[in-house]
């Protein structure tokens, strides 16, 4: 009896050894990229001939004399241009191009299955985190920790779940009439409305707090010229949200919307699409970032009767679309702070880096625009230390293109090889 009980504690323990040294192995997993371009999008500088050694997940080190340790796992982008994962601060990623009243058939459950399609393309586009801000009955949270868990594939997240919005404004549920009293998740009204509404958003799941600070295009009723919540209201939202240390979004077309939400202290402003003189110095004076959200207008106006937009939408879009262009234009010369963002959805997802064009044509160098999508994202999202750029103790997001995106920024477009946390997503150069 005790010789049986010894073999089978032996055999126990070389069980245990065994599974202990798997996981040790697994964690150790080394990875090596021999890039033959590296793009350093803080300096603007292209380094040639880099090795880039990723452990765990993150950056190790990157240089032209790093070492490749034994037995680490080599990929080859000798032949590609190498640089950080590309971010989107500005996505709907549960939602899809149904605007108007082909919204109402759409149910939750169907918009977080939209959404992991959806994270999928945006990922092998190569934009390793998004934020996406507003998303219904907080699918954008469940589709969060269902890519964090490793259900599904997609980008990092940062999630707002539902914004917040006055009664009637862009963000309620204004398509059915009086007798249905459909009001949207996340109408709130007054000083201790929205506070409640800002507590209630993070205790589902929040990461951020959207709120809609201006009227709306593709929404029924509503004018994108006008300011929604008051500046008292505004500085509740921003002053609780900072307060249990959430960053906060404000969907703001018109300049008086735009004054007020950078006064009450939003961390960035989306569209700006009336953004004038006076809201450019507010901003500038704050450091609030502007998310211009510009190709969308392309695609939107030359497929919106298609895809069946109610025609007062599509009279909004074709008055506001072409004014941001404009106005967005004089905020770039001006200096303001500029994070990159493309309200994909209003056209189909994975097409995010048509965005860049846009932005180089209104002025942004290319560097600029890239520096947009990493450095400047990542700043706005509170991740520095974690994405933007490729260097040690970062994680290895990391994409590829064929060409130089400095010459031609257009490449983004093309991405053919991408990364994301050491694990290859997509690779078109092979192994």
């Amino acid at each position: 009896m005790k010789k049986c009980r010894f073999m089978w504690v032996a055999v126990v323990a070389l069980f245990c050894l065994s599974v202990v040294s798997v996981q040790i192995a697994a964690a150790q997993k080394v990875v090596v990229i021999r890039a033959g371009h590296l793009l350093d999008v803080k300096t603007g500088k292209t380094l040639t001939n880099q090795t880039i050694v990723i452990q765990e997940g993150k950056v190790v080190s990157v240089g032209a004399e790093a070492q490749v340790p034994a037995g680490a796992t080599v990929v080859d982008l000798s032949n590609a241009t190498v640089l950080p994962g590309l971010i989107d601060a500005h996505t709907h990623i549960t939602m899809t191009t149904n605007f108007g009243y082909s919204m109402l058939g759409i149910s939750i459950p169907r918009q977080a299955l939209y959404g992991a399609r959806n994270a999928r393309m945006t990922l092998e586009a190569g934009f390793t985190t998004v934020r996406n801000v507003a998303a219904f009955g907080f699918a954008d949270v469940a589709l969060r920790d269902a890519i964090n868990a490793g259900d599904v594939p997609g980008p990092r997240m940062l999630v707002s779940g539902p914004p917040l919005s006055i009664t009637g404004g862009h963000g309620d549920n204004n398509l059915l009439p009086f007798e249905y009293h459909a009001t949207d998740e996340g109408v709130a009204d007054g000083v201790d409305g929205v506070r409640h509404m800002v507590r209630q958003n993070i205790k589902y799941g929040a990461d951020l707090i959207k709120f809609m600070a201006s009227g709306g295009v593709l929404s029924k009723g509503d004018n994108p010229q006008a300011s929604q919540y008051t500046l008292e209201e505004m500085k509740v939202i921003v002053e609780e949200a900072h307060r249990l240390g959430r960053k906060v979004a404000a969907h703001a077309h018109g300049a008086q919307a735009i004054r007020w939400a950078s006064e009450a202290g939003v961390d960035s402003i989306e569209h700006g699409s009336y953004i004038d003189d006076a809201a450019i110095a507010e901003m500038k004076k704050n450091g609030t970032y502007l998310v211009p959200t510009l190709y969308l207008g392309d695609w939107f106006l030359e497929n919106a009767e298609k895809i069946g937009t109610p025609p007062d939408l599509i009279a909004k879009a074709r008055e506001v679309m072409p004014a941001a262009r404009k106005n967005i234009g004089r905020a770039f010369a001006a200096g303001v702070k500029v994070g990159f963002g493309t309200d994909a959805a209003v056209y189909p997802h994975g097409l995010n880096a048509r965005e860049f064009a846009v932005m180089v044509k209104l002025g942004l160098t290319p560097l600029q625009a890239i520096q947009a999508a990493t450095i400047n994202d990542a700043d706005l999202l509170g991740w520095s230390d974690k994405v933007g750029t490729i260097e040690p103790g970062k994680w290895a997001d990391i994409v590829a293109v064929d060409g130089d995106p400095l010459a031609d920024v257009t490449t983004l477009e093309r991405v053919k090889f991408v990364m994301k946390g050491g694990e290859v997503v997509k690779n078109s150069y092979g192994k």
